[in-house]
């Protein structure tokens, strides 16, 4: 089993447990992060999308344009662009960044955040045209033989490209936590996204993903599981910053983001009732700091020394994960701690393993 590592990096510093100020795009300080998980041993990293934020294709660029060898997996919501658009973009950006490129789809799982942007389509559906979409991606990276199409949500007439990806397609990755996620990185996916839950209830949603798979007659996707580690030289040491980390959590990100209901998308449901059954779980899993942004995104925590956080890290490609995905509360600083001291300890361990087997 390959294991690769993914971060996740922002145009400017964010962090739910300090106030913001400063530009939205912070060049000096997207120079020094890119760089970061570049010499620090990262695989990937997650270019997120926002519909108020940064736009992604373009912060993809400057990444990749500032780095050498880390890949990027951009995130992207189909129904914003029109796909045949898509391809050819995406396709000229990985050819610019001699195939250092994966797409990551989101369907989009909050109504409200959609119609920012002009959807207004319901979940369901926008899960299958995210299939329809992926597809017709798929086709246009493969050739540039011209080609029609007419689905339930795109149409359009002898469609060719000169440009196409360096393999003749890019990594294809579907996150979410439904069972329409499920189903669709199950049928499309090369690599299939999950926040940080238990063991338990991670081995049970990667159980549902592989079951599509094997149902559409499909490789099952690669595994990606998502974590906050707070790490230090020692356990006690790590759950010091843990505690003060989830105290500036609660003064700056639940105190300006109040939440009148439950969240609507399925994956912070999960990771709220998570943490309603307990602080912590299995070896170093810790859940108030979902609790306190209301499930926003990755939010759970593994901490502990940089040994326990390793050990917790391996624990979870046990159950089938080959993509960790690991992003501090102190973004730029934590992405060099753990390339200098947790990677090469779980790299180390799996080398070990590989030579023993």
């Amino acid at each position: 089993m390959t294991v690769e590592f993914v971060g996740m990096i922002g145009a400017s510093y964010y962090s739910e447990d300090k106030a913001h100020s400063g530009p939205a795009i912070d060049q000096a300080y997207l120079k020094k992060f890119a760089r970061a998980y570049d010499e620090g041993g990262f695989d990937w990293t997650l270019v997120p999308y926002g519909s108020a934020s940064p736009e992604s294709n373009q912060l993809a660029a400057a990444v990749l344009s500032r780095t050498e060898r880390l890949k990027v997996m951009l995130a992207h919501r189909p129904g914003v662009t029109f796909p045949t658009n898509t391809a050819r973009a995406f396709a000229t950006l990985d050819q610019l960044s001699e195939g250092r490129l994966g797409i990551h789809f989101l369907a989009g799982g909050n109504d409200a955040e959609q119609r920012r942007e002009g959807d207004y389509l319901g979940k369901d559906e926008r899960y299958e045209r995210a299939g329809e979409y992926i597809r017709i991606l798929r086709r246009a990276w493969a050739s540039s033989e011209p080609f029609s199409h007419e689905g339930k949500y795109y149409q359009f007439e002898n469609y060719s490209s000169s440009v196409l990806p360096v393999d003749r397609g890019l990594t294809v990755s579907v996150g979410g936590s439904s069972d329409a996620a499920y189903q669709l990185g199950g049928a499309e996916g090369d690599v299939f996204g999950l926040w940080g839950e238990p063991l338990a209830e991670t081995a049970e949603q990667i159980a549902s993903v592989n079951g599509y798979a094997d149902t559409a007659g499909r490789p099952r996707p690669r595994i990606w599981v998502s974590f906050r580690p707070i790490i230090a030289a020692t356990d006690e040491l790590a759950w010091e910053r843990a505690e003060r980390i989830l105290g500036g959590i609660k003064d700056n990100f639940t105190a300006r983001t109040p939440v009148a209901a439950g969240p609507q998308n399925v994956g912070s449901q999960r990771l709220l009732a998570v943490a309603e059954k307990g602080e912590r779980h299995d070896r170093a899993l810790w859940t108030p700091t979902a609790s306190a942004t209301g499930g926003a995104g990755s939010s759970t925590a593994l901490v502990g020394s940089y040994e326990t956080v390793a050990a917790a890290l391996l624990d979870y490609v046990d159950i089938g994960c080959e993509l960790l995905s690991v992003r501090g509360y102190d973004p730029l600083n934590d992405a060099i701690d753990l390339g200098r001291y947790v990677l090469p300890l779980v790299r180390q361990e799996l080398a070990h393993r590989t030579q023993a087997a």
